[in-house]
């Protein structure tokens, strides 16, 4: 990629940066690339100054573009972009054209996974849209409908990049060491589905404020609740045993990642760390959602900076010895 998009995937992906930059060399393009089409496509999805209908088309519009490069640009975008201050997410899609053009740098089954995954997110995305992107009425809060539907948007928009991950890396990194296909992406799967769990536990009270609510109404309404209800702090103790059913559903999915992290090959150091880190992150948040109230906005659980780069030296410091590496995640989550 050219150091203009490196310098974006800086700016603009957060936590992702991290493991990004652990990533061996011969696959952090195939990978960083697909990060920066779906962070572009997201930043597209959430710009609320359009109205959600052009968000849609524009978003179509990006899609045929992955699809074939040749494509012309969406006229709206290009129309909003030009009276936008700059920002790092401003300059990514002004930046778009010259992104998706990478696509033809990369080896055939790469470009094809990569276009394989963002068609996912891109599903999952839309259909955050449709169903919570429309500026809803005073004191209204939009929730899904099932718990079928929250697993189907954690894989939309995180599982499918697990699945990604691994045949990225395998192809790339250890073709020859066997192992159970099916059995190692259904853990890949889990892996993303976990992370975006501990980011819905974790944003509940923020997502509330803003209308939408990913708790499932018929687990609600078992409750004898209604997702406006959730902006009250006070119910906390009739929601209580239902998110702690969540909150472990994320910890089991995590677990599996790290499952999935210790089946790596141990020459694959870089790739495990890449993997290892999300993980310890994640176990972290979820033990702090156990000491707060997640309905309160004030009490919002982060993992302060100094705690990660500790689990960090940790996991340098430790991997010499497989099995005291192999306890970090149990001692994470403790």
């Amino acid at each position: 990629m050219t150091p203009q998009a490196w310098r974006l995937l800086r700016d603009t992906s957060r936590s992702f940066w991290l493991s990004l930059r652990a990533l061996p060399r011969r696959v952090r393009r195939s990978i960083g690339l697909a990060y920066l089409l779906a962070r572009s496509t997201d930043t597209v999805a959430d710009a609320t100054a359009l109205p959600v209908e052009e968000r849609l088309a524009v978003l179509d519009r990006m899609r045929a573009q992955i699809l074939d490069p040749d494509q012309p640009p969406a006229p709206v975008l290009e129309t909003w972009l030009a009276g936008q201050p700059r920002s790092p997410e401003c300059e990514l899609l002004r930046h778009w054209p010259r992104t998706v053009a990478l696509l033809g740098t990369l080896p055939p089954e790469d470009r094809a996974d990569v276009r394989k995954v963002l068609d996912w997110i891109l599903a999952g995305q839309r259909s955050d849209l449709v169903r919570f992107g429309r500026i809803p009425a005073e004191g209204t809060v939009t929730a899904l409908e099932t718990a079928a539907e929250l697993e189907h948007y954690t894989f939309c928009v995180a599982g499918c990049v697990g699945e990604f991950w691994t045949r990225v890396c395998r192809r790339h990194l250890f073709p020859e060491m066997p192992w159970d296909e099916s059995a190692v992406l259904e853990q890949a799967v889990e892996f993303g589905k976990g992370l975006q769990l501990v980011n819905i536990l974790r944003d509940l009270a923020g997502d509330l404020r803003q209308g939408r609510c990913y708790l499932p109404l018929e687990e609600l309404h078992r409750l004898g609740l209604q997702p406006t209800d959730l902006r009250q702090p006070a119910v906390w103790p009739r929601l209580q045993p239902r998110y702690e059913q969540w909150r472990q559903r994320a910890l089991r999915a995590l677990t599996l990642g790290w499952d999935y992290t210790l089946h790596l090959p141990r020459r694959q150091v870089r790739l495990r760390l890449a993997c290892a880190w999300p993980l310890l992150i994640g176990a972290r948040t979820l033990v702090g959602l156990q000491q707060v109230n997640p309905l309160d906005p004030a009490q919002r659980v982060k993992v302060p900076r100094r705690e990660v780069r500790a689990w960090i030296a940790r996991t340098l410091l430790l991997y010499p010895w497989p099995e005291r590496w192999a306890r970090l995640f149990p001692r994470a989550c403790g």
